[in-house]
């Protein structure tokens, strides 16, 4: 028979139970060195399978964009009437349109004449319908409405523009012949060393400003036709409010630049994404201002204010400031003191035969 437990020596029975002991604690130590080279080997593995799904998702997102920029063919033209803090708002699109994917060309007329000859006309509608290269792309310049469908283009851009009331825009533009502004200070400019004041200039009846320099806004809506162009031309100002509301997507103000923009990004994000706290936060905000600006006094606001002319030109910029009230109240609602741009407010539903709803454009499905 073996021998017993009890029979064991205390020595023996010690030593055996230390040499168990350590057998356990090495056995131990090489199951948790083991779980941890399997965590390691696991998390290596995750990541490389997340590192391939981003890699795939990234060449995903990449062919969607090549593909809807290449499908993308929206042009917006701005057509920009002087001082009405056009510079300001166009240096938003520069700043954009390399994080947002679009191209910005500045239409540059001999003498900043708005109006261009005919076969200009046709070189300027072919080159903005063709120049796929340029697509999308966002058009700037002064000058003056053209109706692209009366040259055969098969697609018409979306016109945007922005108005300022219009003895306030004379005055600005008056001094900033003689002064210039702080955006390009050194630049000499046509009327430099002329002293006289606005006050003076409409006192003394002097041409710079007569009551037929105000005559630019309507011009510049009505387009190339040359009764656009004959000042107090009651045809003319119907034709202006006519495109303004039938051929620019919006129209917006000066004195309420910032709602123009609010709105502008909510309803073409592809461009102006960003432009809001651009326009807020950034140091061109408010860029361009005419040096020795002077406000022009009661008496001479009366005297401009008795001519036919700022009647119609003030009519057109009244009428444009109501259908940019009417459109803004429709964009956006107030909040503890804040203008915040409605939520899409439409859906589709009862949609036959039946499809897959994945098929509907994203931003347009029902919720």
């Amino acid at each position: 028979m073996g021998l017993s437990r009890s029979a064991m020596p205390a020595k023996v029975q010690l030593l055996a139970v230390m040499a168990f002991a350590l057998a356990m604690l090495f056995i131990e130590n090489q199951i948790q060195r083991l779980e941890e080279s399997r965590a390691k080997l696991e998390l290596t593995i995750a990541r490389h399978e997340v590192a391939e799904v981003e890699q795939r998702h990234s060449e995903d997102v990449g062919r969607e964009s090549r593909a809807r920029a290449e499908k993308d063919d929206t042009v917006v033209i701005y057509n920009r009437v002087p001082k009405t803090a056009s510079t300001s708002f166009t240096n938003i699109a520069y700043d954009l349109c390399g994080k947002n994917g679009f191209h910005v060309l500045h239409i540059n007329t001999t003498k900043n004449n708005p109006v261009m000859s005919l076969q200009d006309q046709v070189r300027f509608v072919r080159n903005v319908t063709s120049w796929k290269e340029m697509k999308p792309g966002f058009y700037h310049g002064h000058v003056a409405y053209l109706d692209f469908s009366k040259y055969g283009a098969a697609g018409k851009p979306m016109y945007i523009n922005v108005v300022r009331d219009p003895i306030e825009r004379l005055v600005s533009y008056y001094y900033f012949l003689r002064f210039g502004d702080d955006y390009r200070p050194a630049l000499r400019r046509r009327k430099q060393g002329d002293k006289k004041t606005f006050d003076e200039c409409v006192s003394s009846g002097g041409p710079d400003c007569a009551p037929d320099k105000l005559w630019l806004q309507i011009p510049f809506f009505c387009g190339h036709h040359p009764e656009c162009w004959a000042a107090g031309s009651q045809w003319a100002l119907q034709q202006a409010k006519y495109n303004l509301v039938n051929e620019y997507l919006l129209v917006g103000v000066t004195e309420e630049l910032e709602d123009f923009v609010m709105i502008l990004e909510a309803a073409l994000p592809r461009f102006f994404r960003g432009a809001l706290d651009l326009y807020r936060s950034g140091k061109k905000s408010h860029l361009r201002k005419t040096t020795d600006k002077k406000p022009p006094a009661k008496e001479t606001i009366d005297k401009l204010q008795q001519s036919d002319i700022w009647k119609m030109e003030n009519e057109f910029y009244e009428f444009a400031l109501e259908q940019f009230q009417f459109a803004r109240a429709h964009a956006v609602r107030e909040k503890d003191g804040e203008l915040l741009v409605l939520a899409q407010s439409f859906f589709y539903e009862k949609i036959y035969p039946k499809a897959n709803k994945e098929k509907l454009p994203k931003e347009e499905r029902g919720h």
